[in-house]
């Protein structure tokens, strides 16, 4: 994997050198537009609104609508005199308790590997950081934008993880909150023990992007039975009102809602491992060339994942 930046961590005269690496991955599934007749390729156009002509790369400008149907054009010149200097460093501005802040602030996280020279600084830094409690927070530019991000322990490394400033976040007094309920103690009693019967530790490995596993299913089918659908999709159906709330905790309770945590049985009845083997044998007796790619695409994508 090629690494995004190279720089430095930089907080009192401490330097030290590394390179970010993604630490999240996702390949979304493209879908293309196609004409339904000859299932001919449709390509995008830029229209303008005022006479529906295509317009030219070469005729096009940057606008900023101050008011409705007003514009001020933004040239190359005005982004270059609001340019952020890019000194290939993660300036640490101050350290804090990483419970003080806000899981909201955090979006997107990076490993950060020690580059030559660096060793020795980065295991220092991340030890401290560990015995502390604290997480470093900095600022650094990124593509030519500056970015807040917080400098983390993590396992054996250290993580940059980006975060939103504080004026990106949606302040909760705009949303709707709930209406002033009585809450009885049989209730919430009720509510903790469904709680209770359902933690289980922390299992990231046991989590599945279902919907996506059934994307690449349904085309697997398709593309197996020459374009074709083959069955109906499952109907999901909806909770209607919960009006007896006690009742519906007590069923929960009894094993109708999930009672057992989630977690999988391997008693006789449990219908996950026909499901499983369906599936595997279903993938086998796929030849195309395309489902091929489909299912390599499953594959590394889950060895990813593992990994």
């Amino acid at each position: 994997m090629r690494a995004i930046w190279k720089g430095s961590i930089s907080f009192g005269l401490v330097n030290i050198p590394i390179a970010l690496f993604p630490a999240t991955h996702r390949e979304e599934l493209r879908f293309h537009l196609l004409r339904a007749r000859d299932l001919s390729p449709v390509n995008y156009k830029r229209v303008a609104e005022a006479d529906g002509k295509e317009v030219p790369w070469e005729q096009i400008v940057k606008g900023y609508q101050y008011e409705k149907g007003k514009y001020v054009v933004i040239k190359e010149d005005d982004f270059k005199r609001v340019d952020v200097e890019a000194t290939q460093t993660v300036d640490i501005q101050s350290f804090v308790s990483l419970e003080e802040v806000s899981p909201l602030f955090f979006h997107k996280p990076y490993y950060m590997e020690p580059q030559k020279g660096g060793d020795r600084a980065y295991v220092l830094l991340r030890e401290a950081l560990v015995d502390s409690g604290k997480i470093g927070i900095a600022k650094v530019v990124i593509k030519t934008r500056q970015h807040l991000a917080a400098v983390k322990p993590q396992d054996e490394g250290l993580m940059l993880e980006l975060m939103h400033f504080p004026d990106e976040l949606m302040d909760m007094e705009e949303f709707k909150k709930p209406r002033e309920s009585k809450i009885s103690k049989k209730e919430l009693d009720m509510a903790k023990s469904l709680i209770n019967s359902m933690t289980d530790k922390w299992n990231p490995d046991g989590i599945k992007d279902d919907y996506r596993e059934a994307l690449e299913d349904m085309i697997e089918d398709k593309i197996a039975h020459g374009g074709k659908s083959v069955g109906k999709a499952p109907v999901r159906k909806h909770p209607s009102n919960v009006v007896d709330l006690v009742a519906v905790l007590e069923q929960s309770l009894k094993g109708g809602g999930g009672g057992n945590g989630g977690k999988s049985s391997s008693k006789p009845g449990n219908t996950s491992g026909a499901r499983a083997k369906k599936a595997a044998a279903k993938k086998r007796s796929t030849s195309s060339g395309i489902s091929r790619g489909v299912s390599s695409r499953k594959k590394m994508s889950r060895s990813k994942k593992a990994a």
